[in-house]
C-alpha cells in the first residue's frame, strides 16, 4: 500500500480507502463484513469511510464493530452528514442542530470519540452556509473532528465555504467527488477549485458502480451476486448509472478495454482504480466489497503507474460515452 498526503494539509492516507456505502447491513451479513475489513487490514488500507445514511445508519455500527480492537492512532475513520437518518423536519440537512447531534449519533455507532475527517455529505441550500461551516468549525474545536470536507459540492460552493475555513481557522481538507473512467466530471471545475483551496479528492465509484470490472455484458442480464442484480443494490445502480448499463455501445466499450488492462498486467477493476489514482489531485480512492477477494484484487492498483499510450488507449475507446458536464455535480 502507498499513501498521499490529504490535500494542503499534515494528514496521510491510504491510496485505497474501504467504504461501506450498500454493503455493510444490507448486502453482506455482519460477518462477511467483519471479513472484508479484516482483509483491508491485512493489504495495508488505514483510511476507511462511511455514512450515517448508508443502510439507515447500519453501516457506521457495523463499521465500528469490525474495527474495535486496533490502534485508533493507526486509522483514518470518516464519515458523513445531511441525508435523512429520521422522520423529524430536524433529522437531515445541515443545520447546526442536525451537524451536531449527527456527529454525536455517528461516534456512538462508530465506537470512537472523534472521526478523522467529516464530510458534509450534499450542500444544503436551505440552510446559511455559515451556519454550517461554524457548527463544523466548533465540531473541530471539540475535538470531535479532526478536518472537515464536502462531496458532491460545486466549485463555487467549495470555494465559498473554503473561504469561511480561513476566517474560522478550520481545516478544510477533502472533497469527495463520483470520478471514474467514465465520470468525469469534476476535471473541469471541481478539483481545479480545489486545488486553489487546498482540498484533496477522495474519490468514490471509481468502478462506475461496477461496470468498468467489465463483469456486465452488451445483451446480458446482470451476473448472480452483482450489485445490479441485487434489490438492496440495484436502485442504486438505476440512478447514478443505469443509463450506461442500459447502453450495449457503453458495454461493448467497456469490454474493448479487457485487451488493454491485460497487456498492463491488470485487471479491469486495477486498471480503472490506477487511472482515478493517476490524477496527481486524487489522494484516494474509495472501494466497495462483498468479499475479502475482491478488496485484494484492488488493493493491487496501489502504486501502479499507467503509461500514456495507456492513458490515450483508455480516452480513444470510451470517448463517446464519457460524461464531462460540470452541471451533474451532485
Amino acid at each position: 500500500m502507498e499513501f498521499r498526503t490529504l490535500g494542503g494539509s499534515g494528514l496521510v492516507l491510504s491510496e485505497i480507502a474501504y467504504g461501506n456505502w450498500i454493503t455493510h447491513g444490507a448486502q453482506i451479513d455482519e460477518e462477511a463484513a467483519h471479513a472484508c475489513v479484516r482483509a483491508a487490514l491485512d493489504a495495508g488500507i488505514t483510511t476507511f469511510d462511511t455514512a450515517d445514511v448508508y443502510s439507515e445508519t447500519r453501516a457506521e455500527s457495523v463499521l465500528g464493530k469490525a474495527l474495535a480492537g486496533e490502534r485508533r492512532e493507526g486509522l483514518v475513520i470518516c464519515t458523513k452528514v445531511c441525508h435523512p437518518v429520521g422522520p423529524g423536519p430536524n433529522d437531515y440537512g445541515l443545520s447546526r442542530k442536525h451537524v451536531i447531534e449527527g456527529c454525536e449519533a455517528s461516534l456512538r455507532r462508530l465506537c470512537t470519540d472523534y472521526v478523522d475527517v467529516y464530510y458534509a455529505h450534499r450542500y444544503d441550500p436551505q440552510v446559511p452556509l455559515e451556519e454550517t461551516m461554524l457548527a463544523f468549525a466548533d465540531l473541530v474545536r471539540g475535538g470531535k473532528a479532526l478536518y472537515i470536507g464536502v462531496s458532491e459540492w460545486t466549485a463555487d460552493q467549495i470555494t465559498r465555504a473554503a473561504g469561511l475555513a480561513r476566517e474560522l481557522r478550520v481545516p478544510l481538507v477533502a472533497s469527495q467527488p463520483q470520478y471514474s473512467m467514465l465520470w468525469r466530471v469534476p476535471e473541469s471545475q471541481v478539483i481545479p477549485a480545489c486545488d486553489r483551496e487546498g482540498l484533496g479528492q477522495v474519490v468514490w465509484s471509481p468502478l462506475a458502480q461496477g461496470i468498468l470490472t467489465g463483469k456486465y455484458l452488451p445483451g446480458g442480464e446482470p451476473p448472480t451476486g452483482s450489485r445490479a442484480a441485487d434489490p438492496t443494490g440495484k436502485g442504486f445502480v438505476d440512478m447514478l448509472v443505469g443509463h450506461w448499463m442500459r447502453d450495449d455501445a457503453v458495454l461493448r466499450a467497456v469490454q474493448e478495454l479487457r485487451p488493454v488492462a491485460r497487456e498492463a498486467g491488470l485487471t479491469m477493476s486495477q486498471l480503472a482504480i490506477a487511472w482515478v489514482l493517476r490524477n496527481p489531485s486524487v489522494t484516494s480512492a474509495i472501494i466497495g466489497a462483498s468479499r475479502p477477494e475482491q478488496v485484494r484484487e484492488n488493493v493491487a492498483a496501489s502504486g501502479v503507474r499507467l503509461d500514456e499510450a495507456v492513458l490515450t488507449r483508455v480516452d480513444d475507446i470510451l470517448a463517446p460515452h464519457i460524461e464531462r458536464d460540470p452541471a451533474k455535480t451532485g
